[in-house]
């Protein structure tokens, strides 16, 4: 294995810690501006990358994906325990929405000023310089990835508990139901649209359009 090989994984491992770890703490944080402690007092207003490791979604998988040769890594970190009610109380369905969609906003702000920063590196000349190029791309397209996935209206990701609290605001009864009623199966689906051709393409579309648009030298 060669050294930019090596310095590749580190690179991918560090910015995966960082996106599925930042993604978790604010929808805790938001939550928490939002006058619900509950992950202040679970202790999980942290940084400290141990309260955050989830087993599978952030060592087994990624690791599946990156041995096999995925085109986008995955992965989760230990889901932040809010009380969406207490949020809903204080600050209506816009609270809610606001915590269920912030650690997709993180993911997009990073993956913006990842790029940003890109575009204003010189031709790496050391092996230090080689890494930091590597981590700001993986920094880039895991970002992207995480944002585009959590964003399917699929329980339990992001978008579907967005979806879900819009629904209910605008009183369309039958799509809150429909997510209700298939959320026991939604890990199953995602399974499945990842595993189908064409369904993971499709989904996937918004992705590559993205990386094509912030680093279209590399995609």
């Amino acid at each position: 294995m060669s050294e930019m090989e090596i310095l590749r994984i580190v690179a991918t491992i560090i910015a995966l810690m960082i996106a599925v770890i930042g993604h978790e703490f604010m929808h805790g944080y938001i939550a928490y501006i939002h006058g619900d402690n509950t992950a202040k007092n679970a202790g999980r207003l942290s940084f400290n990358p141990i309260v955050h490791i989830d087993p599978i979604g952030t060592i087994l998988l990624p690791g599946l994906l990156f041995a096999t040769g995925a085109p986008f890594i995955l992965g989760w970190a230990k889901p932040v325990p809010v009380n969406i009610r207490r949020v809903i109380q204080n600050r209506g369905i816009k609270g809610a929405i606001e915590v269920t969609l912030a650690g997709v906003a993180y993911n997009f702000a990073l993956a913006a000023l990842a790029t940003v920063i890109f575009y204003t590196l010189d031709k790496p000349t050391s092996l230090v310089g080689g890494f930091f190029v590597l981590l700001i791309i993986q920094s880039v397209i895991i970002n992207v990835v995480l944002g585009v996935f959590n964003l399917w209206p699929i329980p339990p990701l992001d978008g579907s508990q967005a979806l879900k609290y819009f629904a209910a605001y605008m009183r369309w009864n039958k799509v809150v139901e429909f997510l209700e009623k298939i959320y026991p199966h939604g890990m199953l689906i995602i399974v499945a649209i990842l595993l189908i051709q064409p369904l993971s393409t499709l989904f996937f579309m918004p992705v590559r359009l993205l990386l094509n648009f912030l680093l279209p030298t590399l995609f």
